[in-house]
């Protein structure tokens, strides 16, 4: 299986100017350590699935005290991501991996924590990349991601919108649906908690944010032509996060 990239230089230059230098999913640190708390990630090994541009990795290493190895399906974020940790001097606490769709290249047991922000909601077999991360983790250890979800109504009009407008490739699933995932996958001690209604209020002031006040600033990054589709896209957004049928939750479990 190949992976064709998605994530072109001006998307990822506005999901920083929304999220923050080296993000590109929303909640900056305060994110990051609501994926680590209760963990207790000091002098931890954590995998970082879907890592990005890195910057969630560099600060488990800066703010946490871990050792992160963050791995992601495109050259060009791995590369970013890299080149970030060195310039920060992190590089040999916080490495980047490219990686092929498939089996994961680590041994058994090899990590004690997996984290993942958006990554698992862009995969459509999840079964098998929760398998994996179960194979990965030491007895113990701990899932802990934050991902985009759906409701249980079927998509409307709307949200097929804002799938064709964002361009990206989505497998959403019910947060009870992640929860069972994580149950068939092995994993004990599963706690899920839904944190739509915090991205609600987010999201709109992001689209008013983009769409008023930062839109001169978007239009000299970006060209007019992106700048007026990422506030389409923030707009799309907007509207299916406020109807519910976007959603937002965090998911964990505990390898026995």
């Amino acid at each position: 299986m190949t992976h064709e990239d998605e994530y072109y230089d001006n998307m990822v230059t506005m999901l920083e100017l929304i999220w923050g230098e080296g993000y590109m999913a929303p909640g900056g640190p305060g994110n990051v350590a609501k994926l680590l708390d209760g963990t207790e990630p000091e002098g931890k090994r954590i995998l970082d699935v879907g890592c990005g541009i890195g910057g969630p990795a560099m600060d488990m290493v800066r703010l946490h005290g871990a050792e992160v190895v963050g791995i992601d399906l495109e050259a060009p974020l791995i590369d970013r991501a890299t080149t970030a940790a060195r310039k920060s001097g992190l590089q040999d606490q916080c490495t980047f991996e490219c990686v092929a769709p498939g089996p994961l290249q680590f041994p058994d047991r090899s990590f004690d924590i997996v984290v993942s922000s958006g990554a698992i909601t862009q995969t459509e077999d999840k079964a098998s990349l929760l398998a994996e991360i179960f194979r990965v983790l030491r007895p113990g250890g701990y899932i802990s991601c934050y991902e985009w979800m759906r409701s249980e109504r079927d998509y409307s009009d709307e949200m097929h919108y804002w799938f064709k407008v964002e361009g990206l490739t989505y497998a959403l699933e019910t947060l009870a649906m992640y929860c069972e995932r994580l149950q068939d996958a092995g994993l004990d001690d599963i706690k899920t908690t839904d944190a739509s209604d915090w991205y609600r209020l987010e999201v709109r002031r992001e689209y008013e944010l983009i769409r008023d006040e930062w839109y001169g600033r978007l239009v000299e990054k970006l060209g007019q032509s992106d700048a007026d589709h990422f506030v389409k896209d923030w707009r799309a957004m907007a509207i299916v996060c406020e109807s519910g049928e976007l959603r937002q939750g965090y998911c964990r479990g505990r390898r026995p």
